[in-house]
């Protein structure tokens, strides 16, 4: 593949997530990605014959800068020294999820997730990955004495995900004090 369409593709995959967050499942058309990314009519399906390539090469891209943005995050922060340290962390996390470019692929992963109901290989895209800060988070749990920190590390995660969640459809943020709450638990 040239660069330029190595390029193409992924201005393509961007600009879908951007579309699905904005107008949902059912307006990801590839017309819409053709508009939305300024480009011809009829660039989209040349390069993603289907609405199921489309779909794919759009999980795969959001994945990606998922999986680049914790990694990143997780190399910077480190394993946090306390609990406070973890609440500040996952509440940082929470607000970006929430907001501007967080907050559009927050929407796309979701749409995404509920998808995969109906398409499996969409589901083996999206199984969540080891990280730095997945590791950073199981570490600490670890470094206080929890034999089974690698469970509750996916549990605490997963409570945080909800919390997004719930604040992506209901409006809201996600305060520091729900967080603590969340982190008292996997410490006990």
């Amino acid at each position: 593949m040239s660069a330029s369409a190595a390029v193409r593709r992924t201005l393509l995959a961007d600009t879908a997530i951007d579309v699905l967050a904005e107008h949902g499942m059912r307006g990801l058309t590839h017309r819409a990605v053709d508009r939305a990314a300024s480009l011809p009519p009829g660039t989209t399906s040349a390069y993603h014959r289907t609405r199921q390539s489309l779909l794919t090469a759009l999980v795969l891209r959001l994945v990606e800068r998922d999986q680049a943005e914790i990694q990143e995050a997780g190399q910077r922060a480190g394993a946090p020294r306390d609990a406070e340290e973890l609440v500040a962390g996952l509440t940082a996390f929470t607000g970006h999820r929430l907001t501007g470019e967080g907050r559009r692929r927050s929407l796309a992963r979701y749409a995404c997730a509920l998808e995969s109901v109906h398409h499996p290989e969409l589901r083996e895209i999206l199984v969540p990955r080891d990280n730095a800060a997945r590791r950073s988070v199981e570490d600490f749990l670890a470094a206080q004495g929890l034999a089974d920190a690698r469970e509750r590390t996916v549990a605490l995660l997963t409570c945080v995900d909800g919390l997004v969640f719930d604040r992506l459809v209901n409006g809201g943020t996600v305060p520091a004090e729900e967080i603590r709450r969340l982190v008292t638990a996997a410490l006990r």
